[in-house]
């Protein structure tokens, strides 16, 4: 035999630890103990959420208020489509501006997976179809102005005004999409 000792490893006398301690507090769920992410402002819940919410609801509103306020925009389909996709912003906004301010007033996090994707999904919806109804006013405005020369008979400043609101409505739903997609992204 060598002289060299050799380290004798007995693996049934060293004592593992209590690897998931917080699950017997945790009544048994082993997914409760998980590490939980802060709260990042403009989430739902948070007050730079509400205040997205509320700015979205606000800038669209004064959209679809600025368009209705024309006598003849029904007579182009692109600002009736702007007046409807704004309506839908309008709500889904103001909607999810009272959940928000629920949860700001119980002191609740909004992180659950299928209300997280709910959201997410609904945004997505939402601002695409602000921005391209956006798009579609401000195409046919500048048609409007400057290829038919046109806007002493129409109401060109109030269709660029809405047409504008529209953009700064979709610009403010765009973080709200952003952040509750990557919330849910990283679960």
């Amino acid at each position: 035999m060598s002289s060299r000792s050799r380290p004798l490893v007995h693996p049934f006398d060293v004592e593992v630890p209590q690897l998931r301690e917080e699950a017997a507090v945790n009544n048994g769920d082993p997914h409760e103990d998980t590490v939980i992410m802060k709260d990042v402002q403009g989430m739902p819940g948070t007050p730079v959420g509400l205040a997205l919410r509320l700015f979205q609801f606000a800038f669209a509103a004064v959209s679809v208020a600025v368009m209705a306020a024309t006598s003849d925009f029904p007579s182009v389909t692109a600002f009736r489509y702007l007046v409807a996709a704004l309506s839908l912003q309008c709500l889904w906004s103001l909607s999810l501006a009272i959940v928000d301010v629920y949860a700001l007033l119980v002191k609740r996090c909004v992180r659950n997976s299928r209300v997280l994707g709910f959201f997410t999904i609904g945004d997505g919806i939402t601002s695409t179809l602000t921005f391209a109804a956006a798009c579609a006013s401000a195409g046919i405005t500048v048609l409007i102005s400057s290829d038919f020369n046109n806007c002493a008979e129409n109401h060109c400043t109030r269709f660029e005004t809405s047409a504008a609101m529209a953009f700064v409505s979709w610009f403010l739903v765009f973080p709200s999409f952003f952040l509750n997609f990557w919330s849910l992204a990283s679960r």
